[in-house]
């Protein structure tokens, strides 16, 4: 199956955690930082990633806690950091009963907010504030 196929299909069957963190990465996208959800890069599909920051999340389960899934974590770690990427991970369990507490970690992780620069046609003109039109 195609990356982005298999994409598209782990989006409509996100699991509680996920669907709440969503939630809350949403909110972020004010203070600059835009996350997608179950994001194809390379040949692995991520839980979420903000590209700008290089920042993914993972959201894990209780599989992840077995020595396979271990194994395929570091090496889905080590190739993401290879790609200049840092890798934030999650139990599922983390993210429902102290979700202030994962997004103060990445917060700690992204820094100050960047705000969106007005797009073209809102703020300013770009020759500076316009004089009143007077009658």
């Amino acid at each position: 199956m195609m990356t982005n196929e298999r994409a598209r299909q782990l989006r409509v069957g996100q699991t509680d955690a996920e669907r709440k963190l969503w939630r809350r990465l949403r909110v972020l996208k004010t203070d600059g930082f835009h996350f997608r959800r179950q994001v194809p890069i390379d040949h692995l599909i991520v839980d979420f990633a903000c590209l700008s920051a290089r920042l993914v999340i993972e959201v894990d389960g209780g599989q992840h806690n077995w020595e396979a899934g271990r194994h395929g974590d570091e090496a889905r770690d080590a190739h993401l950091h290879r790609d200049g990427f840092t890798v934030l991970r999650f139990w599922n369990n983390e993210v429902m009963v102290n979700p202030e507490g994962v997004m103060e970690r990445m917060r700690s992780v992204l820094g100050p907010p960047t705000p969106t620069p007005p797009r073209k046609g809102e703020g300013l003109s770009p020759k500076g504030p316009r004089a009143p039109v007077l009658p």
